[in-house]
């Protein structure tokens, strides 16, 4: 009897990690989220430096005391929410509980 494909899915998948603790993924239920490939797009942007480098082209005049977010995360925020189908700035308001998004913000931080 030939085996299914799903019994050669891994059990679970390690993300790189960085002096923190391991991002695991597995296949045990528990919350489910429709915007898993976002990971994969924060991987590739943050390996070409896609985000950080169109942040360069903007002149940040806001008063450093006052910031509590990067123009560099601004534009990662709004460029990942255009892939993942969140057209409207209203879904962020939703989409910063978001544990993907979370993990998004958090593999973006990580060293090259």
């Amino acid at each position: 009897m030939t085996p299914a494909l799903t019994d050669r899915t891994p059990k679970q998948f390690k993300f790189e990690r960085e002096k923190s603790r391991p991002i695991v993924v597995n296949f045990q239920g528990g919350t489910v989220t429709s915007d898993a490939g976002l990971s994969l797009i924060v991987e590739l942007d943050r390996r070409r430096e896609i985000t950080s480098r169109l942040a360069l082209c903007f002149k940040d005049s806001r008063d450093e005391n006052r910031i509590a977010h990067s123009i560099c995360g601004l534009i990662a925020q709004r460029v990942y929410g255009l892939i993942m189908g969140y057209e409207d700035l209203n879904d962020h308001e939703q989409l910063r509980h978001d544990m993907m998004f979370a993990l998004a913000k958090y593999i973006g931080t990580m060293k090259s």
